[in-house]
């Protein structure tokens, strides 16, 4: 799922990054937003807040929401920075960034029971889980060869309705047409999927919540490993018989 990319990769790794990663992003969104009152996966309702904030001559919370959007695209920098520096076809090159976004996400799940909602507080939490989401997306758009984003909708969307319209005009004659309205749709469906299920364990886990897309982080991780090894044991067992 990590380890392909260029010619190599197929459309089932995009598929399965897809859905993994923004599973994950699902989850971040929701419970950042629960957690700290603030969207963790995309900046361009930041934009608009900060927008709102100079005009009612709020200069503080304008610039650290303005801080928010240079985290965003620190971390979409860092992630590929590192990738660029090593070489996208280095062994660890796309694992790196997403053992620091697990990093993050556990920090963030352990100290956010300290969280006493103070401006400073909030800052620091938002700030870290919008650096590590843009990271995600900057890895994530690099493997798949900007053909997946996992962080936010709005793209998405247009990109579904401009492909859904080349298939009722065209009909069904072009496979890798639908091919690609299948993947925004699971793309869509998992960060809502992320978002629902987010928005039911928090009440629960509270900030614990943040452990689950580490987690998820962490199959996406070893998926291709594991997938071998398991696919080398059927062939010995059905070898044997």
């Amino acid at each position: 799922m990590l380890r392909h990319t260029g010619q190599k990769r197929t459309y089932r790794h995009n598929l399965r990054l897809a859905a993994l990663l923004c599973l994950t992003a699902g989850f971040v969104n929701i419970s950042g937003l629960l957690g700290f009152y603030v969207l963790t996966t995309n900046v361009t309702g930041h934009a608009a807040y900060m927008a709102e904030k100079f005009s009612q001559h709020d200069l503080p919370s304008a610039l650290a929401i303005g801080l928010w959007l240079l985290l965003f695209l620190l971390g979409a920098f860092t992630s590929a920075w590192y990738i660029r520096s090593v070489g996208s076809n280095a062994r660890y090159a796309f694992t790196v960034p997403i053992v620091a976004e697990m990093i993050i996400l556990l920090l963030v799940g352990t100290l956010g029971a300290s969280f006493h909602k103070t401006p400073m507080e909030t800052e620091c939490f938002a700030g870290s889980l919008l650096f590590a989401m843009g990271m995600q997306n900057a890895l994530v758009t690099m493997i798949s060869g900007s053909v997946v984003r996992t962080t936010h909708l709005t793209g998405m969307f247009t990109d579904l309705g401009i492909d859904l319209s080349a298939v009722l005009k065209e009909g069904h004659k072009h496979f890798a047409l639908r091919r690609r309205v299948l993947l925004r749709i699971v793309i869509i469906f998992c960060f809502l999927l992320g978002g629902v299920l987010g928005g039911y364990i928090f009440p629960v886990l509270r900030y614990h919540t943040f452990y689950i897309p580490a987690g998820i982080l962490c199959i996406a991780m070893f998926y291709d490993s594991l997938r071998f090894r398991a696919l080398k044991m059927i062939h010995s067992i059905r070898s044997g018989q």
